[in-house]
């Protein structure tokens, strides 16, 4: 039989378990946002070209 896990190793173990599902969210988030904006960035430009037309 293995020995219980002191606080600090359970501490560390929930900190992992809810970093790497955080630090992994966010860069597909941030990934989808920039991929957005690189993307519309033609139709915001023609837009803009547009109003100060008229």
């Amino acid at each position: 039989m293995g020995e219980e896990p002191a606080g600090v190793e359970l501490l560390l173990t929930f900190f992992l378990m809810v970093a790497v599902p955080t630090v992994i969210g966010g860069a597909v988030i941030l990934s989808l946002v920039g991929l957005t904006m690189w993307a519309t960035a033609p139709l915001r430009r023609r837009g803009r070209t547009r109003s100060e037309e008229g």
